[in-house]
């Protein structure tokens, strides 16, 4: 039987006989288009309208939201104050974008048209392609139907103007360079070892082998900026053999009796240091999982921090409390470019 060709135009199809494969197949076209509801009732059109503005105005009071934790909301050097700040400062954000992101979905599923068009490939004529891709332009503004939908274009606007400000407020605070403020801490020759958080000062009898202390300066508690000034402060207190210590050349009165004090901060990205092995004498930072050995002076042993946590001079006064003999010798923290 003799193969015959037939079609839509522009297109064929080759019948094969049985058992042969066709090397051409008809274009099937595309589905028919199905109305949504926005499409057959004004009323539907409307409400999804209405909503895909609510959504915009939804960012807007995210964005409001953000701004009201982060200038009127004031820190008190109580955690209860800085988690209500957190808490507005991320659900501000949360809203503000995620208004955004859900209007422009909504309005495209509900309101822009849904048809599918096909394109035929053309030569590339560079004047012709400048009017097309003109074209382009104007048929998807009216399309979209900004032009004629003056509540969601103005809330569109108003929630993107408004999304990228808090972004420009959070990076204004990543100055000025540090300067010398981690440098200097509250510790001092004689500020007593208090337990955090209560401000109890310890004894030196108090600290046992294997045991760990989280300890702040004295004064800590009653100072006008606490918060700031026990990120830096921070310690953790220990209680080794003192035959296991090696201090360096310089370091051997830095401890008393086998006690040593290290700053709680990780130097990598700042973490608080706050896991003790009492067998292997590491402590670890929950983080990322750097390791430091006291038996070394807290080198790192393991994980992506780049030195040792400082050590905290320490000695007892004349009634038996563990005091500082000076401030750290180094800035705490994680390490920045004019740390020197």
């Amino acid at each position: 039987m003799a193969d015959s060709s037939h079609g839509a135009p522009g297109s064929s199809v080759t019948v094969a006989t049985p058992g042969r494969t066709p090397e051409q197949f008809e274009n099937p076209g595309l589905p028919p288009h199905r109305p949504r509801l926005a499409d057959r009732d004004p009323r539907a059109e409307k409400r999804a309208e209405r909503q895909v503005a609510l959504l915009f105005f939804i960012s807007i009071l995210g964005t409001l939201l953000f701004f009201a934790g982060y200038f009127f909301v004031e820190l008190d050097q109580t955690i209860a104050r800085l988690r209500l700040q957190n808490l507005l400062l991320g659900l501000g954000t949360a809203f503000a974008m995620l208004g955004i992101g859900v209007g422009i979905v909504h309005w495209a599923k509900t309101l822009m048209p849904d048809h599918e068009v096909t394109e035929s490939r053309h030569e590339i004529r560079p004047e012709q392609d400048r009017r097309d891709a003109e074209k382009i332009v104007n048929d998807i503004l009216d399309e979209s139907g900004i032009k004629r939908r003056p509540l969601i274009r103005n809330t569109l606007l108003g929630a993107a103007l408004l999304a990228p400000l808090p972004a420009i407020a959070i990076f204004r605070d990543l100055g000025p360079l540090p300067g010398d403020v981690l440098r200097q801490t509250m510790w001092d020759t004689g500020v007593r070892l208090t337990r955090d958080p209560s401000g109890t000062p310890i004894r030196a009898s108090d600290v046992t082998i294997g045991s760990a202390f989280h300890v702040i300066p004295e004064g800590l508690n009653e100072a006008e900026h606490k918060l700031e000034e026990k990120a830096k402060a921070v310690v953790l207190l220990m209680r080794l053999d003192p035959e296991e210590l090696n201090p360096s050349p310089g370091r051997e009165d830095w401890a008393y009796d086998g006690i040593v004090a290290y700053s709680k901060i990780c130097t990598h990205v700042g973490c608080p240091v706050a896991l003790y092995e009492q067998q292997t004498h590491h402590l670890l930072c929950p983080c990322h999982q750097s390791t430091f050995d006291l038996e070394q002076e807290c080198k790192v042993i393991f994980g992506p921090a780049a030195r040792p946590l400082p050590q905290l001079p320490i000695e007892v006064d004349s009634e038996g409390y563990l005091v500082a003999s000076s401030d750290f010798q180094e800035p705490v923290g994680p390490s920045f470019w004019e740390r020197g």
